[in-house]
């Protein structure tokens, strides 16, 4: 929660978070199911009681950007509830990462009991988990998924997007350059230089992210923990992006006015 107030201190416009169940219900903001890397004990949350959630580890490997270490003040992991209260006017991404009915309903149910289906939008890369979150909150924004993103790209380069309806509000994508520099992904064949070279080309296409655009989407591109990173991501025609360094993304902003959401 110190992070999060950190960040909307220096001007951001949206945050974006992970959720999880605890053993007694309650909806936790943690990156990780596993808590081996955040604490050091390998130990899932959904097995442990929210009152006994070890702390965080004083200092954390940011994860999208490895080798550089995160602290904070507040060690503690903090409920989606407590974002909510604290946050009430601002947008928030959500991404469920679990099959987890119970969680996926728990989320929904915080969402409309502070108000928030306008601002709170369900994130996923699965379409089977996405079709659950929209089955339970209808009225909530959502992004694309892999599989409807793959799709996407078909109906570019066919010619048919103009023509085909989507429902999605947002496009959510990380910026190909810094897979294998800042960001070391877990899958073996995202690490070969070449599939990434492809998929940059395949999706870095400034005409699609104006089409989309138009249509009244955001593009948002991450994890981008450098200017450089910002650069290529405006560049291309981004609508904002994503940092794990708000101060940087600020700064960024103010030596770069761009009439875009952050």
């Amino acid at each position: 929660l110190w992070n999060s107030l950190s960040a909307v201190k220096e001007g951001t416009e949206m945050l974006e978070l992970d959720c999880h169940l605890t053993q007694d219900g309650y909806v936790v903001v943690s990156h990780d199911k596993n808590l081996e890397r955040q604490t050091g004990y390998n130990i899932d949350i959904s097995s442990l009681k929210f009152q006994d959630l070890p702390f965080y580890k004083e200092k954390l490997e940011v994860t999208f950007n490895s080798g550089h270490y995160g602290t904070g003040q507040d060690r503690r992991f903090t409920l989606l509830e407590d974002v909510f209260k604290k946050f009430p006017k601002i947008p928030i991404n959500i991404e469920v990462k679990e099959n987890n009915d119970l969680l996926i309903e728990k989320v929904s149910s915080l969402v409309k009991q502070y108000k928030r289906e306008g601002i709170t939008v369900w994130a996923t890369e699965v379409s089977d988990i996405m079709a659950k979150c929209r089955k339970q909150n209808p009225f909530m924004p959502y992004s694309f998924t892999l599989r409807r993103g793959s799709l996407l790209l078909v109906l570019y380069y066919t010619g048919l997007l103009p023509f085909v309806p989507l429902g999605e509000g947002l496009l959510q994508f990380y910026l190909p350059r810094v897979i294998n520099r800042t960001y070391i992904p877990e899958e073996t064949f995202l690490r070969n230089k070449f599939v990434i070279s492809v998929i940059e080309k395949l999706t870095m296409r400034k005409a699609l992210f104006e089409h989309l655009v138009k249509r009244g989407m955001q593009v948002q591109l991450f994890v981008c923990n450098q200017e450089s990173d910002m650069d290529a991501a405006f560049a291309v025609g981004a609508t904002g992006v994503m940092s794990d360094y708000p101060t940087l993304l600020s700064d960024y902003i103010h030596k770069n006015p761009i009439p875009l959401a952050m």
